[in-house]
């Protein structure tokens, strides 16, 4: 039995690795741009989440939004990545987006890329985004609220990387569908139980 003095254990954080529904090929001579992408998730006391994501590679080689130069037009068109929420058995979910560059959307959605209404980035204790960038590293940091009514939650966990040509990458836990397509919700393989708080 554990005492009162005794510190509650801590809860790691799941983390997995994503993958790229096809590899993006190297220059000539070059290795991928892209090496190992892992993604991180863990419940937080008061229910909020966190999300880490960790991409190695040859960062040079791809457009990574700057805090000074956020990008044009929606996050996902840009090296982002997102992180989709639901209960286990409901059909609505949340989507988040989140840039390198400190900006962040979210999205509520009945059903399957039925949208529902945005959650503003008027309020900015909603959400909280940073990022560290070496030449060979790049984390980002987000920590999002509560999905209310549900202590157990489906989780699908993805990126967005934009190469220096312009052209896009698409990497997740799990690609279900002929074409990348991160709503898709057999893409959403992890399960959290936000009552098993790391402290």
């Amino acid at each position: 039995m554990t005492s009162p003095t005794t510190p509650a254990p801590k809860i790691p954080a799941i983390t997995v690795g994503l993958r790229p529904f096809a590899h993006y090929p190297p220059a000539s001579g070059d290795s991928p741009a892209v090496s190992t992408l892992l993604a991180s998730v863990c419940a937080l006391p008061g229910g909020r989440l966190r999300f880490e994501f960790a991409l190695e590679g040859r960062i040079a080689a791809l457009r990574v939004p700057e805090a000074d130069a956020p990008p044009p037009g929606p996050l996902w068109q840009h090296t982002c990545f997102e992180a989709f929420i639901s209960a286990p058995d409901g059909e609505s979910y949340r989507e988040y987006n989140f840039s390198p560059a400190g900006q962040w959307a979210a999205s509520e959605f009945l059903h399957y890329r039925e949208i529902g209404h945005s959650l503003g980035e008027e309020d900015p204790a909603l959400l909280s985004v940073t990022s560290t960038r070496r030449e060979d590293r790049l984390i980002l940091a987000a920590e999002v609220p509560p999905l209310p009514g549900s202590p157990i939650l489906r989780l699908g966990l993805a990126a967005v990387i934009e190469h220096e040509d312009g052209n896009l990458e698409y990497w997740a836990i799990h690609h279900p569908a002929e074409c990348p397509d991160f709503h898709h919700a057999d893409g959403w393989t992890l399960r959290l139980d936000t009552r098993l708080v790391t402290q």
